[in-house]
């Protein structure tokens, strides 16, 4: 562990192989493309659907998977997972939020370069963390994550909304030094986990081969957020609807 701790603080990222069993991650796949199968009927938006050239449509990503079955409660809060992030902040994890990011075969689309905390606004910045779980075997060809080696050193970039795609938001090109980029290849099972200032991306899906990943946010209790999304008239900020506050496991429900 000791090295793997090293790895992630002088990276901003590392991969820990075999967290999960293969079969055990295969199940967490399939549960979410049944999911999202029967969300494809109500939606078309680009956020959570794919589309290939000849109209082909399948599942891009899941929101708040946590909320909608207990079987990613049970897979997300494993000790083998959450005493792994324990151990790289030196503190308990708390979980924020989670998705399910998915690439179908041939035509599964990129994600742009960008750093979570221009999304998350959080701070103090290394205690926030992202363990992405390898649901398949994620290599170049299918579209791994791909990191800037050292860039959870610098500042968050300016990031602005690509056009047309209003929810990606990228720091400007020239600002990335793609010299230092590195892929994240990783095991059905294994955990890559970054900082919340890492530069990261994944390329389109060119195999015949799923990618598919469970991404999992987490902070711990010295966190505060400045980003605000206002709802109902009201302003909340990233870490008011956290998981952490509600009750659906009493070890991670926030203890004041």
């Amino acid at each position: 562990m000791k090295q793997v701790r090293e790895d992630y603080w002088a990276n901003g990222w590392v991969v820990v192989e075999g967290v999960f069993g293969p079969r055990q991650a295969e199940r967490i796949a399939e549960l979410a493309i049944e999911l999202s199968l029967a969300e494809l009927e109500t939606t078309d938006s680009r956020l959570f659907v794919d589309r290939s050239a000849q109209g082909a449509r399948a599942p891009r990503k899941l929101n708040q998977p946590f909320l909608r079955h207990a079987a990613f409660r049970e897979f997300i809060l494993d000790r083998r997972l959450t005493g792994l992030i324990e151990q790289l902040l030196g503190l308990k994890p708390l979980l924020v939020t989670d998705q399910v990011l998915m690439k179908p075969p041939r035509f599964g689309s990129a994600k742009p370069y960008h750093q979570d905390n221009a999304y998350f606004r959080c701070s103090p910045p290394d205690h926030v963390i992202t363990a992405w779980v390898a649901l398949d075997d994620a290599d170049e060809a299918n579209g791994c994550l791909r990191y800037i080696n050292g860039s959870h050193r610098g500042p968050i970039l300016p990031h602005t909304p690509l056009p047309g795609e209003v929810n990606n938001l990228v720091p400007p090109q020239e600002l990335i030094d793609l010299s230092r980029e590195s892929p994240a290849e990783v095991r059905r099972g294994g955990v890559v986990f970054h900082h919340s200032h890492t530069l990261h991306t994944s390329h389109r899906n060119e195999s015949d081969r799923w990618r598919r990943g469970y991404a999992s946010h987490w902070v711990t209790a010295d966190v505060v957020s400045e980003n605000l999304d206002r709802a109902e008239g009201k302003a909340f900020t990233t870490l008011d609807r956290a998981y952490f506050r509600g009750e659906y496991d009493p070890q991670y429900a926030k203890t004041d």
